[in-house]
């Protein structure tokens, strides 16, 4: 971090205690190091302000307007500091400067009528291309469409680089967002800039913009857009400054539907931050078993068909049914994914966004659509490719997956064989992922697929790290900046009661140091028997619920990972009180006594378990070693040759064996058991074996001959 990072950090420090006085002191400091007229032109009316304002508080003066003056003084310092830190942020970075200074050049209008007038007119000139001739229409709609994606690329750059807003502005720029009379790409895209600009240095007239625009569009795909981009916005830091929040999101978590999108939401970033492991798993597993029964080959040539060999038909005439039944498999595993919530997608897509189109950050963003001219070349080239036109309908992609595919199509299709082109001009190829229209149509789905592209940004964009990245697990916890159930904002309000779903949700994906994170802002009404088990404080659990199950097992897990054998049987003991034919709790108390040296009992529970199950193979573990601690040793051996005749034998079943073996004075037999338990436990430690020292002791096994052991063991 740089001085004026460190001394602007100090800045902000002393806005979020919400003190004014040390944050202009703050303020003065940062500017006589790193002048700016303006700026401390602004700071110098602020300190006049406030010490008239502190001056008759100090005489005494009683304001019953004071905390308000107070609080409009800090959002104005605020907006100052907030301003200077976005202005030393593009000149920081090569690329945001670049797009700051080129959408800033003299004569260039961003007011809103402007924007308006000029949206306005987009949608009036793309209506009036249905009056002109077949010949012209094609020409003049790229046209227009070129001239209208390159202003808009523009003012997404403007936006994404702009300074705090003002309440005014802000207020413009939600009545265009809301018109009817507006393009929803130029409004989504729109809302996608604002996001990323609020997301970089919070401001409360975007952030304001955004729960109004979620709350009253009529259109599903920018209510959605607008949803996660004031969620991914929420800084608890600034609740100080802009306490309103709590009143603007406590209106806003009154209906029941918001309650259910935001966690269905919190519950989407998990799938979305998971997309590494999935595709760890599809590019290990999944995809060479795909490759290993399809039917073509890369070649110099190109992709060729492979040809059956009519020798393998008859030699193997099972082959073929067999590797359509693994493929079918495979496919299968891979949908079932899809449906749970993975992105089996970002792999392979994420090798097609080096393109030119993806140059313009606002590419990332703006929604599908044919005429975009970035790809109107393409789309002429492929209008008869109906298999391309299906897949992208049917196929549940994001939107930059979907101009990967109509960019990498056209780049692919000259190399496949006759016969498969022909098979994709007719559309007639099936699609292995098929969405159901209605399903596409669906909140849940336009969401999900906004958080891919956000996700496919943030990870392959070539400058990302000029903005600030919600999916940076790297600096922020294992989930980077997407924990937003945790947020004082949603402190007493509807939506803490789904709180306890997304915590079985991080569990189930081991995203412990997460959910603890959320347990701790549970409100003591809540803390219930659930909430102490994830707590894992098993001594309160008991406490409400003496028989609890799980607090019992997790007690005598753990008593006997302590070593603290007596204990632990007791809780077993207790368990099977409770469920007296349950095998694991009569096992595990029969382990705890064999290690208490209660070995009649012991061996009373697992006769008892062997005469039920004599295929038990933990049973019989338990057993054999018990025999072998009572000198039962043939009984032992027996019981050791049927475990290690399996193909799941261990090798702590040779180990076992081996001391048996030796016990029995068969010291040869035992070096071949314990080199075998060595082989399976892939180690060369001298020692390995040596775990059960004092039971050697017992059996009458000096240290000379543990020396000895060793050695013919380890050097044969």
């Amino acid at each position: 971090m740089g001085t004026t990072d460190v001394a602007l950090e100090r800045v902000f420090r002393r806005l979020i205690w919400g003190n004014v006085g040390l944050c202009i002191a703050e303020m003065e400091t940062y500017l006589a190091a790193w002048p700016h007229a303006q700026t401390k032109e602004k700071l110098e009316t602020l300190k006049r302000e406030y010490n008239l304002m502190a001056g008759y508080w100090q005489q005494g003066v009683s304001d019953p307007h004071l905390k308000e003056q107070y609080q409009r003084l800090l959002q104005r310092l605020y907006v100052l500091c907030a301003n200077v830190s976005i202005y030393r942020h593009m000149t920081g970075s090569s690329f945001l400067n670049t797009l700051y200074t080129s959408v800033r050049t003299p004569g260039t209008s961003w007011s809103i009528e402007d924007l308006r007038s000029e949206m306005e007119g987009f949608v009036s000139d793309v209506a009036m291309l249905e009056l002109e001739a077949d010949g012209q229409r094609k020409e003049k709609s790229l046209a227009v469409y070129r001239q209208h994606q390159q202003q808009m690329n523009r003012l997404f750059n403007y936006v994404l680089t702009s300074h705090i807003w003002t309440k005014g502005i802000a207020d413009q720029m939600e009545e265009l967002l809301l018109t009817p009379t507006v393009d929803t790409v130029d409004q989504q895209l729109l809302v996608s800039a604002i996001m990323l600009s609020l997301m970089n240095r919070f401001d409360m007239s975007k952030f304001r913009l955004l729960v109004h625009v979620y709350q009253h569009t009529a259109d599903k795909y920018i209510r959605q857009r607008a949803l996660i981009g004031w969620v991914m916005s929420i800084d608890d830091d600034y609740l100080s400054v802009y306490p309103e929040q709590y009143d603007l999101i406590s209106d806003l978590l009154r209906d029941p539907q918001v309650c259910n999108e935001l966690t269905e939401l919190q519950i989407q970033m998990v799938y979305t931050l998971n997309a590494e492991k999935d595709t760890t798993t599809l590019r290990d597993e999944i995809l060479p078993e795909l490759m290993k029964n399809n039917q073509f080959k890369m070649t110099e040539r190109g992709i060729e068909e492979v040809e059956e060999d009519p020798l393998e038909e008859v030699l193997h005439p099972e082959a073929s049914e067999q590797r359509m039944e693994q493929l079918e498999q495979t496919v299968r595993r891979m949908q079932n994914m899809h449906q749970q919530g993975a992105d089996v997608f970002f792999w392979e897509f994420s090798q097609m966004k080096r393109f030119p189109f993806f140059y313009d950050i606002s590419n990332w963003f703006v929604p599908f659509f044919r005429q975009h001219p970035d790809i109107a070349q393409f789309v002429t080239r492929l209008e008869d490719q109906q298999m391309l036109w299906n897949m992208l309908k049917k196929t549940p992609l994001c939107n930059s997956d979907k101009y990967s595919l109509v960019i990498a199509f056209q780049q692919v299709i000259s190399q496949l064989p006759e016969n498969v082109r022909q098979l994709m001009k007719n559309g007639d190829a099936a699609l292995m992922f098929e969405a159901d229209e209605e399903l596409t149509q669906s909140p849940a789905y336009i969401r999900r697929n906004c958080l891919m592209d956000m996700y496919r940004f943030f990870r392959l964009f070539p400058n990302r790290s000029a903005l600030c990245n919600p999916f940076d697990t790297t600096v922020r916890r294992e989930m980077g900046q997407c924990l937003f159930f945790g947020s004082k904002l949603f402190s007493g309000t509807p939506l803490e009661e789904r709180k306890r779903e997304v915590v079985a949700m991080l569990l189930k994906h081991k995203l412990k140091r997460s959910a603890d994170a959320l347990l701790e802002t549970f409100p003591e009404a809540m803390h219930d028997v659930q909430y102490y088990l994830w707590k894992e404080d098993y001594i309160k659990v008991l406490e409400l619920e003496p028989d609890n199950e799980r607090a019992l097992v997790e007690f005598a897990r753990i008593a006997f990972r302590n070593a603290h054998y007596e204990f632990a049987q007791k809780q077993y003991e207790r368990l099977l009180l409770l469920h007296p034919h349950k095998t694991s709790y009569m096992l595990n108390r029969a382990v705890c006594l064999t290690r208490m040296e209660e070995y009649e009992e012991a061996l009373h529970l697992l006769y008892e378990l062997n005469y039920k199950q004599p295929e038990n193979v933990s049973v019989n573990r338990v057993l054999a070693w018990t025999q072998v601690c009572t000198d039962k040793l043939e009984q032992a051996v027996s019981l050791y040759r049927q475990l290690t005749a399996m193909e799941q034998a261990t090798a702590e079943d040779y180990l076992n064996q081996g001391y048996c073996l030796w016990f029995q004075g068969r010291r040869a037999e035992a070096v071949v058991s314990f080199r075998k338990s060595m082989e399976l436990s892939n180690t060369n430690s001298d020692d390995f074996w040596l775990a059960e020292r004092q039971l050697l002791q017992q059996k009458g096994i000096s240290d000379t001959d543990i020396k000895l052991m060793t050695d013919w063991i380890i050097s044969g």
